[in-house]
């Protein structure tokens, strides 16, 4: 059975986020900045009247910031800690944001590394454009990156002090 996913680029490498766990792609925007938040908070926007955490994906993965570019986009998704709980709603900065593309999951292998530092990195699928590297959302965040972002504080609310 086929799947949708948004296809995005971390350096010259594809990835893939599967399209439902993806609830908006917006484009990139001024964020509030969040003094002494790690570097890999980009900022955070309001979206449906709630501040949403916004992390630089090219930060975490890669050590820069996104390159500023028409193809750069924020892209709000689900994430449930480990695939569990309630969801919250993420933002991902992410570089070449040009298209969504329909996989077979199955079709989708180990790729032969266990990287404890990035477990979001999963299967990849060799195709002629290059190998795409399925990304879980749910993976991005470990436990310190999550009680950061997302507080046990008032009705989820993201703390800002």
């Amino acid at each position: 059975m086929r799947r949708l996913f948004l296809l995005f680029r971390l350096g010259e490498d594809r990835y893939a986020v599967a399209a439902d766990a993806v609830l908006r792609v917006l484009p990139l925007q001024a964020l509030k900045q969040l003094p002494g938040a790690p570097d890999w908070v980009a900022g955070v926007l309001v979206h449906g009247g709630a501040p949403v955490p916004v992390i630089d994906l090219s930060r975490i993965a890669l050590g820069r910031p996104s390159r500023q570019r028409t193809s750069t986009r924020i892209v709000l998704v689900k994430h449930r800690h480990r695939g569990q709980g309630v969801a919250h709603t993420l933002g991902l900065m992410l570089e070449g944001v040009t298209e969504t593309g329909h996989r077979n999951p199955a079709d989708f292998v180990p790729c032969g590394l266990d990287n404890p530092r990035a477990r979001y990195l999963g299967p990849v699928l060799d195709e002629p454009e290059g190998m795409l590297q399925w990304v879980d959302v749910d993976a991005l965040l470990s436990d310190e990156a999550r009680a950061l972002l997302f507080p046990d504080a008032v009705a989820g609310v993201l703390a800002c002090s």
